[in-house]
Order: C-alpha cells, then sequence, then structure tokens
C-alpha cells in the first residue's frame, strides 16, 4: 500500500504543479479568459488517463493466462523505462519547470483556443498516462486481491492535490529539489521490485527461461500471507523465492540506476552543481507557484 502511496504522492505532485504553475501564470497575466480551455485540456487529460487505466484492467480479463502474463511483463517492464525516465527529467529540470511552461503557454496564447486546450492537455495527460501504467503494473505485481494498492494510489493522489492547493495559496513551503530526490530514490527501488515481478510474468508466459530455477527460497523464514512478508511486498515488492534471473535483473537496474540518480546534476560534465533556479532571488525553489496577492 505504501508503495502505492507513493506512486500516486509523486505522480499526482508532478501533475499538480503544473497545473498550480499553468493557472498562476495566467492569473498573474491578467489572462483569465484562457483559463477555461485550460481547464478542459486538463480533465480531457483526466479522463484519457482513467480510461487508459480502465482499458488496462477490463481489457486483458479475457485473455489466456499465457497471454495475460506476457501482457502484464511487457507493460510491466514499459512502466519501469517510462518511470526511471520521469524520475530523472524531473530531477533535471525541476528547477527551471516553471520557466519551460511559461515558455510554452506564451506561444499556445498567442496561437489560440485550441493550442491552450493542447498544451493543458499533454502537460498533464503524459503524468496521467505514466501514473496509469505505472499504477496498474504495480497492483499486478501486487496481487493480493485486494484494495488495498487502489486505497493507498487514491490517498496519494489526494495528498498531491492538496500539497497543489497550498502551494498555490503559498501556505506550503517546502525543499521540491529534496522532495524530488528523495522520492525519485524510492521510486526507483519500487520501480526496481516492479522490474522483477515483470521478468517473472514474463517467465511464467514462457517468454523468458529460468522459471524453475530459485535464487533462494525464505518461504519458511518470511511468509507471504504474514503481516510482515506482506508488509515487504507492499513496500518493495518483495518475493520469498524469486527465480535467479529475476534477482539478476533486479540487481542490475537497482544499482547502476540509483547510483546514477544520487550522482549530483552536473557532476558528470564538470560543473559539479546545479544551474541557478528559475527568477534566483525573487522567488525561492519552494514556492513554484503561488497566487498573486491583491493590490499592487
Amino acid at each position: 500500500m505504501f508503495s502505492n502511496y507513493l506512486i500516486g504522492l509523486r505522480e499526482g505532485l508532478e501533475a499538480s504543479l503544473v497545473v498550480c504553475i499553468l493557472i498562476a501564470y495566467l492569473v498573474k497575466t491578467g489572462r483569465r479568459d484562457a483559463l477555461k480551455p485550460v481547464w478542459t485540456g486538463i480533465a480531457v487529460a483526466v479522463l484519457l488517463s482513467l480510461g487508459f487505466g480502465s482499458a488496462l484492467e477490463f481489457g486483458s480479463q479475457d485473455l489466456t493466462f499465457e497471454a495475460k502474463e506476457a501482457l502484464g511483463g511487457s507493460l510491466s517492464i514499459l512502466a519501469v523505462v517510462l518511470v526511471t525516465w520521469m524520475v530523472f527529467w524531473m530531477r533535471r529540470t525541476a528547477r527551471h519547470l516553471r520557466s519551460e511552461l511559461h515558455g510554452k503557454l506564451d506561444a499556445a496564447l498567442a496561437m489560440g483556443t485550441g493550442a491552450l486546450v493542447a498544451t493543458a492537455f499533454l502537460a498533464v495527460g503524459r503524468e496521467g498516462l505514466e501514473t496509469a501504467l505505472f499504477v496498474w503494473a504495480s497492483v499486478h505485481a501486487a496481487g493480493d486481491g485486494t484494495p488495498r494498492p487502489l486505497i493507498g494510489v487514491a490517498l496519494g493522489l489526494a495528498t498531491a492535490v492538496l500539497l497543489g492547493w497550498l502551494f498555490y495559496r503559498g501556505a506550503l513551503r517546502i525543499n521540491l529539489a529534496k522532495f524530488f530526490t528523495w522520492t525519485g530514490g524510492m521510486l526507483v527501488v519500487v520501480a526496481a521490485g516492479v522490474l522483477a515481478y515483470g521478468v517473472h510474468d514474463l517467465q511464467e508466459a514462457d517468454w523468458v527461461p529460468g522459471l524453475t530455477e530459485k535464487a533462494f527460497d525464505v518461504t519458511g523464514t518470511i511468509p507471504p500471507d504474514s503481516w510482515y512478508g506482506t508488509l515487504l511486498k507492499g513496500v518493495f515488492n518483495f518475493q520469498p523465492d524469486p527465480t535467479v534471473v529475476q534477482v539478476t535483473v533486479w540487481l542490475l537496474y537497482l544499482v547502476p540506476t540509483l547510483a546514477l540518480f544520487l550522482v549530483p546534476v552536473g557532476f558528470a560534465s564538470g560543473k559539479g552543481r546545479v544551474n541557478a533556479p528559475d527568477d534566483q532571488g525573487t522567488q525561492p525553489d519552494d514556492r513554484p507557484c503561488a497566487a498573486p496577492r491583491a493590490g499592487p
């Protein structure tokens, strides 16, 4: 449940920040007339994401066991690729996300209503589709038949919406760079577990060999139905009897990915530090958007 809460919180907060930045910029520049098409694009993106998640869930129910496992494994691997790209992208661009979105919004304002709808749709839709795919893969990996994973996602998204609203009102100040670093690192760990389960699905579909070659079996020590077994599975996607291929893939993904993620931005290029944030000296990093104050 915690891992799914983390997914909902992290992905939802990114989408909330995008919405916050778009709305605040339109209000501050006196373009309230453009709010309706922006909200329309956001609503379409949310509906598309929900539809995509529903299609993944209900579209796979009539498949054979092998086809279902092959689909689940393939989509799990795709979800890991997208989430890995997302955490590295946000790590690199979080400090300059505001100016990037402002530039896109200025161009859309010059082009008209349709461009505004498309800008909001694309900005939020990417996050929504990634969230739907990764949540589906994570719930599929959990496979405990309870609503707890979905409850965790819903709570994470609700928390993200609340945080986004507090950011907009200027009532909350946190260091977003550190927040995204910590949550990004935890998401890499979660993604490693999803990847291992995806490989196991492909083994059960007979796409990858080695299904009977176990790396270890601690089922007797950590029963899957025990409270601590359930906790480990819910947080880390832990499996007490993984195959050799699963453990190998888990290590090959987790160790180098986490090491690269924790390297300071700019280290490889010799800069040793990140570039200055947007509007340095006028608006701290931890206030990406805030509602305009009344008066001059």
